[in-house]
């Protein structure tokens, strides 16, 4: 009797079998259900559409206006905005300008940004369990003080220090003995007037993504340093090994973010060089938008800039997006590092047994 009764509940607790052709029976809509369907994608997709893309449908179509932006009156001219966009020279110089930053200042930043984690991090004694140096919270603190003080400020001190006459980065100079340095004009060559803004941009943001990979990094399973040690990795080789595909995501991430701000980078261009630079070497599509805009009245074509702008973005993040899937990863390539290297460790402790 008890085991009739205990089958009979067992098959009463087993789950509805398929519909036909082997598809999974739709479960109904119930209250429960649609309110909660309503809350947590209704609202977020409603909000998406509102304030992303029905003002980019507005900014695709006053960019085919002649809209001044002051008045109510326009004319639709088509495509006329974007093919007078690219035969303008200044707005080419200023595309090539945007693509240069979004190249090397990503590059630049996480790398140096991923060395300070991983000295931060990793850097400490070789003895013993694997661990960061002593006094890291400082250095963390040291690190992330640059992004704390607000992009602006920081493009005013640096362009005080640039200064060719009262700087003190030529003062510095000078004193060690450098006398062509005396009352060089960083900002005011065509040779070096792009490196030092790039210097700015990267001294600005290295210490947030620095932040960054170090709570990336302490994310990692120990035993996989240990593993390495165990295995005759070195510092180097454990950081190519491990460290770099485990955080993988997280560099795609930070490099993105990254893209897109040296895509922009208005704030510590216009901050350091308002008029664009000498020859227009630094100026960016941002500069060259508000001066249209606001100093020519001609926000239809200034419009027309943002759209290519924003195109621009996208098609940074999707190429980045390509890039780490065309390469592998970094989930599935750290997971395989895992195995291999819990593989070692456990043929290690065999041996020793």
């Amino acid at each position: 009797m008890k085991d009739t009764i205990t089958t009979s509940d067992t098959a009463s607790r087993r789950p509805t079998p398929a519909a036909r052709g082997g598809r999974p029976r739709r479960r109904k809509l119930t209250f429960d259900r649609v309110t909660f369907f309503l809350a947590f994608l209704g609202v977020p997709l409603a909000i998406f559409v509102l304030f992303v893309l029905y003002p980019f449908v507005q900014a695709v179509f006053w960019a085919m206006t002649d809209w001044r932006g002051f008045s109510p009156d326009y004319e639709f001219v088509g495509l006329d905005n974007f093919t007078k966009m690219f035969q303008d020279d200044i707005f080419l110089k200023a595309l090539r300008n945007v693509v240069l930053l979004a190249v090397c200042v990503p590059l630049v930043t996480l790398t140096l940004a991923l060395c300070v984690a991983v000295a931060i991090t990793l850097g400490g004694p070789s003895k013993g369990p694997v661990r960061g140096i002593k006094g890291a919270s400082f250095y963390r603190i040291i690190s992330f003080f640059p992004y704390v003080v607000p992009a602006i400020i920081v493009g005013l001190i640096w362009a005080q220090m640039y200064d060719p006459n009262a700087g003190l980065l030529n003062g510095v100079l000078t004193g060690l003995g450098l006398d062509g340095f005396d009352k060089f004009a960083w900002l005011g060559e065509t040779t070096t007037a792009m490196p030092a803004l790039m210097f700015v941009i990267v001294w600005g943001l290295v210490g947030f993504y620095a932040v960054l990979f170090i709570a990336a990094i302490k994310g990692v399973p120990g035993e996989l340093y240990e593993a390495a040690k165990i295995d005759g990795a070195g510092r180097f080789r454990t950081t190519i090994s491990i460290t770099l595909p485990s955080i993988r995501d997280t560099v795609q991430t930070g490099y993105i973010y990254l893209g897109i701000a040296a895509l922009d980078s208005f704030v510590y261009v216009q901050a350091m060089l308002p008029g664009g630079g000498p020859e227009n070497s630094t100026l960016t599509i941002s500069q060259r938008l508000f001066s249209v805009a606001f100093a020519k009245q001609q926000f239809g074509y200034a419009t027309a800039m943002g759209v290519v702008l924003a195109v621009v973005t996208l098609v940074f993040a999707a190429l980045v997006f390509l890039v780490n899937r065309l390469t592998g990863g970094g989930e599935g390539e750290g997971k395989k590092n895992a195995r291999g290297l819990k593989a070692r460790r456990a043929g290690a402790k065999g041996v020793a047994q």
